[in-house]
């Protein structure tokens, strides 16, 4: 796939993600009115991700930055756990060096000027970091999902929302609430809901992500799951893949992708996608700056939340010059982005090689290899990659 063709692929992409939000939005005139003009603003993204192509400059519509390790909860499975990515709230050295407020919103205001349409903001828990949230809140050229486990939501901290439309909570859910709450923690199923409650009473877009493994599957993708979802207010389900590469799990993708396209037929109303197993179309992983790259806490640029390598911080150097980092450039000359794609994580199947690209990148002052693989009892399959620490 030329660079080109990836570019309109992607921009038609967002352009789908936008009208799918317009529509779900429907009889909800703030939010449609904030989403029309967005949409002018994301046009104007696009011009500017157009122009940079035709100089030979490949620009994303999507970053990643997870704004913080603080967390209130220790999931079963959790990859930001495993990869050291993420510390208990009391753990003060935990977080000492991530990024501020001031320099996330330096990183907003790049990433807005070189034509980018979405940050989505994770963590540990984003909510942790009302500061950044407020930051994220004043660029409203760019829409920023956040993935939080909606524990921390009350009527006070609800109120960021209300006043910043471009905010999008996106409430993570497993199923039902014993799935829910066997993995999560027991009564985080019920503080969900009233998080959804709340935001529902306000008349404020959200939309949930379903961590999909063979064991929740079939519930995940229920008629009764979705219905009850729309029902709490919930307009968008990101079904992220949890599953093995083998003949089984396939069976199992290829059953998400038939159900995902029954759902998209039968409720325009919702909008729904699945990571990474839509990237099958896009020729290859989209990470890397293909499609979007990933921002740690302390702002080193790595190619994924799920493969935690870096050579470049964003301490001292810029979003453009980050997508021109060694790395980067080493995961797309070695053609490793674009290896076999049947769903699933390139790069975590392709470990090995983006450590050896990471040695080969050069870049010895600020490389680090943020993974910490070799600590754990990993199972394929991410996200949340099993470890014996936190599986109990």
């Amino acid at each position: 796939m030329q660079e080109f063709q990836l570019e309109e692929y992607l921009s038609r992409g967002v352009q789908k993600i936008v009208r799918g939000m317009i529509l779900a939005a429907a009889g909800n005139s703030e939010e449609r009115s904030f989403l029309m003009r967005y949409t002018a603003d994301e046009y104007k993204a696009r011009k500017l991700r157009a122009a940079a192509e035709q100089r030979g400059e490949h620009i994303p519509p999507f970053l990643i930055a997870s704004i913080t390790r603080r967390c209130n909860l220790s999931c079963k499975g959790c990859y930001a756990r495993a990869n050291e990515a993420c510390a208990d709230r009391t753990d003060a050295a935990g977080f000492a060096d991530e990024l501020t407020q001031n320099q996330w919103g330096d990183i907003f205001t790049q990433a807005e000027e070189l034509g980018v349409s979405f940050v989505l903001l994770a963590g540990g828990e984003p909510m942790a970091r009302r500061d950044v949230l407020e930051e994220a809140g004043r660029h409203k050229k760019i829409l920023f999902p956040v993935f939080t486990n909606g524990t921390m939501l009350d009527s006070g901290k609800a109120e960021i929302f209300l006043h910043n439309r471009n905010l999008i909570p996106i409430f993570s859910i497993e199923g039902g609430r014993d799935e829910t709450d066997r993995r999560r923690g027991e009564g985080v199923y019920d503080r969900l809901l009233k998080g959804m409650e709340l935001l529902k009473g306000e008349r404020r877009l959200f939309g949930a992500s379903v961590t999909v493994t063979s064991e929740n599957l079939r519930e995940a993708v229920s008629g009764k799951f979705v219905r009850d979802l729309k029902n709490s207010g919930c307009r968008g389900i990101v079904f992220v893949e949890y599953v093995p590469a083998d003949k089984k799990s396939r069976k199992e993708r290829d059953t998400l992708a038939r159900t995902l396209e029954q759902l998209r037929r039968a409720d325009s109303q919702m909008l729904f996608l699945s990571f990474p197993g839509d990237e099958k179309e896009s020729g290859g992983c989209l990470a890397a700056g293909r499609g979007f790259f990933h921002i740690n806490a302390s702002g080193q640029a790595e190619p994924c939340p799920f493969s935690p390598y870096s050579d470049t911080s964003l301490l001292h150097t810029g979003l453009r010059e980050a997508l021109r980092s060694p790395l980067f450039l080493k995961l797309k000359e070695e053609g490793i982005l674009k290896e076999a794609h049947t769903g699933g994580c390139v790069l975590f199947e392709q470990e090995q090689s983006v450590k050896k690209c990471l040695e080969e990148s050069g870049n010895d002052n600020e490389r680090t290899d943020c993974g910490r693989s070799t600590d754990f009892i990993f199972h394929t399959g991410i996200p949340g990659h099993q470890c014996e620490k936190y599986s109990g």
